[in-house]
């Protein structure tokens, strides 16, 4: 099996599918998909993006700069175990990550469009 590459060219191996392939190789080794329903994988996701939100919690601005530069790595490999999550369940659920992030984006375009929405953290439905 490819390990996807480690430095920052694109290649076939770093695609979504190849990523998703790895996965699912790893899980089918260890005979993990009958504990892979929806709902679990889910929580999986919900619990690892819960310990990306441990690393800032209590943390002013400048405590969280000064944390992200001396834990990056640390950050690095909780957000790779939400992304592991994010993958294996659109492979479980047969979606195309891809085609629904660029749906999501025109519909992001829209709900926000540029002339209401620029410099504001509001929510679309409060913008004026």
């Amino acid at each position: 099996m490819t390990v996807p590459s480690p430095n920052n060219t694109n290649t076939s191996e770093d695609s979504l599918q190849a990523l998703q392939k790895l996965i699912r190789t790893f899980c089918d080794e260890r005979d993990w998909d009958q504990f892979h329903n929806p709902k679990d994988l889910a929580i999986s996701l919900a619990l690892e993006a819960a310990e990306v939100m441990e690393h800032f919690q209590w943390k002013n601005a400048e405590e969280m700069a000064a944390h992200s530069r001396n834990h990056k790595d640390d950050v690095a490999e909780e957000l790779a175990d939400v992304f592991y999550w994010v993958l294996l369940l659109s492979n479980k659920l047969d979606i195309d990550l891809i085609e629904a992030f660029k749906k999501k984006m025109a519909k992001n375009r829209q709900k926000y469009p540029v002339a209401k929405a620029k410099g504001s953290h509001k929510k679309y439905t409060e913008l004026a």
